[in-house]
């Protein structure tokens, strides 16, 4: 194999390019780019004893490789970006999906904008602030705004269905534009100062109303004056809240990079005019990355997705292609970017102030792992099982007397819920209220698709206790799965027989396994449990809904599937519906004034509620 790889290696060019390594699968584990081909991937093949620990243990992978020569490094670096975002290679720096961090959109396509928490952005002609570290941060913020600023908050639906105006008008904490005639320069001028406060722009906002409250105490427009007064000290309350960092008010990131053989963590301060705004962690797990390609593959994925790019971005080292990213980012935002490695002064310190938190957020991380994996280890030994149950995968069912019974999958890695592997199950085979029916053909269906069932996991736990367990087990057993794993069965306590804690059972086994000492153990398994019945449970909970909705349209004369998703598009529920006005309903596309007066007629028969 190493004959193979050095006389492959003996035919690539000292050309830019990049390079492609491969497992023994075929699959692609990792895409670099180089200026140097040759000596690029040569230094991945030194003597063991020349590489650091975790890249030799990953080397020891590759089992192939493959080059693709280009003209220049620039070209190289877009086609390893493209490569990246199409093999997603298990080595490689890659952000998840940022669906994970909350935004907030200005809505500019609606004649009075209003903010809506997002979790995917796009580059349309709408306004976006963020990515926010966490839901709470973006609640938090959008909090002070509709406490501050006199934005609407009704959502669009609600805004134009809406005939009168809401608790918020009363309050004078919006203008109702839903109903009232507002000036729009009016609204427009709240819209600014909205924007000024999400870009950072704090200071420079309260000296602007600072003047304005000025101003209305000249021409002594006292009321005005003192609302302005009471917006100012609102701002000043949240400024103090913020830090200040740097002295020259100028907007920057900074990058900071903390690694161990297992793990690596990217921090990114936002820094707006000055002051700390927000921290965000990104945690990496293996990777062949050096810090210099850590940095520069995150510059690249993470600044291609947001709305606003500093001009100036500090990194605890330059990247080795600083310049093509440079290139890059003022590509993307018009202006020029600048990478900046500070060794003195204020940014140092604001660097080192990222480094310490990023070193920080991964020794949490690390103390967290340790804790999940000796729970897994403690967890082996009380089942007595072959190996550590790394992955573990839960199922449940739920059904309201048999109607829309559906199953739902749960997965947990390492001791943490793994959301992307969740899977929803629809019974389609099963006519009859039977819930031992219903866990067959979810685990048929999960488990009876040959290679593609893989990977199985560690340790399967159904929910139900004895029966549940058997059905799991004769499953397993007709489909002939090779690959062995531990099942187990966990049923809930019956306190009309006294029992008090719930009952985990392993095939062979007579009585509920005693978990003594260790009801932490007991605990975490209940806690999948109980995430699963939570999927299972929201699952049925949606379809129910839409059944409910789909089926009160249906026997509607006059209303077919084009109409019906039309009404249920815009209105979302049948409450909507009913509360709606002729006039709204036959003003929808693919409605008219019959259709309209028809379903006003099937969901009101008590009458019109509305006006026409």
């Amino acid at each position: 194999m190493k004959e193979i790889l050095n006389e492959k290696l003996s035919r690539v060019p000292f050309e830019p390019g990049v390079y492609l390594m491969k497992d023994a699968d075929g699959r692609v584990i990792y895409v670099g780019k180089a200026r140097n081909l040759k000596k690029r991937i040569s230094s991945y093949f030194k003597k063991p004893g020349q590489l650091d620990l975790k890249t030799g243990v990953l080397v020891k992978k590759i089992f192939t490789f493959e080059t693709i020569i280009t003209r220049t490094e620039k070209e190289a670096l877009i086609l390893e970006s493209n490569l990246i975002k199409r093999h997603r290679p298990r080595y490689n720096v890659i952000l998840k999906d940022d669906k994970r961090y909350p935004s907030l959109r200005l809505d500019m396509k609606s004649p009075y904008p209003n903010l809506n928490i997002v979790r995917k952005t796009a580059k349309d002609s709408n306004m976006y602030f963020g990515p926010f570290a966490s839901s709470h941060a973006v609640r938090q913020t959008l909090k002070i705004i509709h406490k501050t600023f006199k934005l609407r908050k009704c959502k669009t639906r609600d805004f134009h269905s809406r005939s009168r105006p809401c608790l918020n008008y009363q309050i004078e904490a919006c203008l109702a534009p839903c109903c009232i005639s507002v000036d729009k320069d009016t609204y427009n001028e709240i819209v600014k100062e909205v924007v000024l406060f999400l870009k950072g722009r704090t200071p420079y906002l309260i000296n602007k109303i600072k003047k304005e409250m000025m101003w209305a105490a000249k021409a002594q427009e006292y009321e005005k004056a003192a609302i302005l007064r009471d917006k100012i000290f609102a701002l000043e309350k949240t400024l103090e809240k913020q830090i200040s960092v740097t002295t020259d008010f100028m907007d920057r990131d900074v990058l900071a990079v903390a690694r161990s053989p297992e793990s690596s963590i990217i921090t990114l301060f936002n820094v707006r005019g000055g002051y700390l705004l927000g921290t965000q962690h990104f945690d990496f797990a293996e990777t062949m990355s050096t810090d210099t390609e850590m940095i520069g593959a995150f510059i690249r994925q993470y600044y291609e997705k947001i709305h606003f790019i500093p001009k100036e971005i500090l990194v605890p080292i330059l990247p080795e292609d600083a310049s093509l990213l440079e290139d890059r980012l003022r590509n993307i935002k018009g202006q020029k970017v600048s990478l900046v490695f500070p060794k003195r002064g204020e940014k140092a310190h604001l660097l080192k102030m990222a480094i310490h938190n990023a070193e920080n957020e991964l020794k949490i991380k690390i103390a967290s792992e340790t804790a999940d994996m000796d729970i897994l280890a403690r967890l082996q030994k009380k089942l007595k099982t072959d190996r550590i149950p790394i992955t573990i995968e839960c199922f449940d069912n739920s059904n309201i007397s048999g109607t829309n019974p559906v199953a739902g999958m749960v997965v947990f890695e390492k001791g943490k819920p793994k959301k992307s592997r969740y899977r929803k199950y629809r019974i389609k085979t099963v006519a009859a209220h039977d819930d031992y029916a219903y866990m067959a053909e979810a685990l048929k269906r999960r488990y009876g698709k040959g290679e593609q069932s893989k990977p199985f996991p560690d340790l399967l736990l159904v929910d139900g206790g004895k029966g549940q367990l058997n059905i799991a087990l004769s499953v397993i057993k007709e489909l002939k799965v090779k690959e062995g794993f531990e099942i187990i069965g966990i049923a809930k306590k019956n306190e009309e027989k006294g029992e008090t804690i719930d009952k985990v059972y392993k095939p062979g086994r007579k009585n509920p396994i005693s978990f003594g000492r260790e009801g932490d153990l007991l605990l975490f398994l209940q806690r999948i449990r109980d995430e699963a019945h939570r999927f299972a449970i929201s699952y049925q909970r949606k379809l129910r809904t839409k059944t409910s909705m789909r089926s009160r349209l249906d026997a509607i004369p006059g209303i077919g599937k084009k109409r019906k998703e039309t009404i249920l598009k815009h209105f979302g529920g049948i409450k909507k519906i009913r509360a709606a006005t002729l006039k709204e309903l036959s003003a929808l596309p693919e409605m008219n004034y019959k259709a309209a007066e028809a379903v006003r007629k099937a969901l009101n028969s008590e009458g019109y509620l509305g006006h026409p």
